[in-house]
């Protein structure tokens, strides 16, 4: 049985406390108006992520006091109080328990009750969503817990407090952007702006003047005056998105603006400082593009001064759910769901597919499942299809187990995702060596040749349990 919301409304003033209760109920939450504050406190707390909304003079003496002792009995309570500032008694501190003054402002309770229900679905587990570490966060925007998500926020850490040049390297989808506005959050010139450019969604002959400006007339509908983004990025960061599609000949005039630190305007004669830090991506492979003559020799490595890259998210597969949760509880905010989570059956399913598109791809199909869904769990059969196919769901123990190690892998015809092959293969031999030590983790380990504690390891990260 999963846990549901209920916010009790209690007021002395049955007017009051029917109005409140009728804007809840019409903004979609469930309510329970209160004649009396007894039955709230009587009332078990088994299975209900409760919010309670008093009036603080209609509290009784005998409840008021109570307070403490049910903040700390049930830590998914949320209480708040309303009530005029000049009357109100001490409140125990405590971040779950809010005051809001009179007269309430029902705008105002809506949003402290959405950041309450957030709060609770971060805070209750159920059976169906195993308990996992806290998330790691790099400016509220990145998220991960994985060794190369850790490595890569060390990397940005120490990136933004020079001035140097950087080139964000990762498939589409990835965070490259998340990633350039952290390093500019992060640095000195965090107080001004940060200026993205993508290069591959500008036309050929207008992205010179997009990036350095033009003067009145230089060109057929140049009918003013206009400053370009290197001007408007002056003493902040200037983040050139796509890179790898910019032509030749504006990779020479960014070349000379990046080796003089100064630029001209389209149509000017006139050169003018350029105090900003260039923080450029790309989903090519610049190398390659430079063997070709397809960009730059010298401006890839005035670029590449310090090279960062982000792995895409079948590489830390582990860091799903912390993403899962993340985007569950914004789309919960933004499109007023009360949305659970994931059951495991559909989150192993998730953890185990390919996801070409990163994390973009996951954030919309996130999206898509609260939109759709609105309350409850969110089962398999809620998943698209293409979220189900056999690539996607890990192999059971027993077929696992059951394949013999003589067995040849072969390559089909269609061709192999080898990530997910290399993975399988894997997860067959630790499943075999637990079968023959019995389960015995140390004697698992030393068949493998690993640590014990790296076998453990491995099993926590792939989910991989031996009966």
């Amino acid at each position: 049985m999963t846990a549901k919301s209920s916010c009790s409304v209690l007021d002395n003033d049955r007017k009051t406390r029917d109005f409140v209760s009728a804007f809840l109920t019409y903004r979609g939450y469930e309510t329970m108006p209160l004649d009396g504050d007894d039955s709230f406190f009587d009332t078990p707390a088994e299975n209900i992520q409760r919010i309670l909304i008093a009036e603080q003079a209609s509290l009784a003496t005998k409840s008021a006091d109570m307070l403490p002792k049910a903040l700390a009995a049930d830590p998914r309570l949320v209480v708040i109080l309303y009530g005029t500032e000049d009357n109100a008694r001490p409140l125990p501190h405590d971040e779950r328990l809010i005051f809001l003054a009179k007269p309430l402002n029902l705008d105002e309770l809506e949003s402290v009750v959405m950041r309450a229900l957030e709060f609770q679905a971060l805070q209750v587990r159920t059976p169906e969503q195993p308990v996992d570490e806290y998330p790691h966060f790099l400016c509220s925007t990145i998220i991960g817990r994985s060794r190369q998500m850790l490595n890569l926020f060390e990397m940005i850490e120490k990136v933004a407090e020079s001035s140097a040049t950087v080139l964000i390297q990762g498939e589409s989808g990835t965070g490259k952007e998340l990633a350039a506005r952290a390093i500019h959050q992060l640095s000195s010139r965090s107080s001004k702006n940060f200026v993205p450019v993508n290069c591959a969604a500008i036309p050929d002959d207008l992205l010179e003047s997009e990036l350095f400006g033009h003067v009145k007339g230089s060109f057929t509908g140049a009918y003013a005056n206009r400053i370009g983004r290197f001007e408007m990025a002056d003493k902040g960061t200037l983040f050139l998105d796509e890179i790898g599609d910019m032509k030749a000949a504006l990779q020479v005039k960014l070349l000379r603006v990046l080796q003089s630190k100064e630029f001209e305007p389209v149509g000017s004669t006139r050169s003018q400082k350029a105090d900003v830090r260039i923080i450029a991506a790309t989903n090519k492979n610049l190398e390659e593009q430079v063997l070709t003559r397809d960009f730059r020799e010298d401006l890839y490595y005035r670029l590449s001064v310090i090279p960062i890259t982000i792995p895409p998210l079948r590489d830390r597969r582990e860091d799903i759910p912390l993403l899962i949760n993340h985007f569950q509880a914004q789309f919960n905010r933004d499109r007023r769901r009360l949305v659970k989570g994931f059951a495991r059956e559909a989150l192993e399913m998730l953890c185990h597919y390919d996801w070409p598109g990163n994390v973009r791809e996951l954030e919309n199909l996130v999206e898509r499942m609260i939109t759709m869904k609105e309350s409850g769990f969110i089962t398999v059969d809620d998943l698209p299809e293409k979220y189900l196919t056999s690539r996607s769901i890990p192999p059971s123990r027993s077929a696992v187990i059951a394949q013999e190690d003589s067995q040849e892998p072969g390559l089909p015809d269609g061709g192999i995702c080898l990530n997910s092959a290399v993975e399988s293969f894997e997860n067959r031999l630790i499943l075999q060596a637990l079968q023959r030590s019995n389960g015995n983790k140390k004697e698992a380990a030393a068949l493998l040749n690993l640590k014990r504690t790296t076998l453990i390891e491995k099993l926590k990260k792939k989910n991989l349990q031996y009966p």
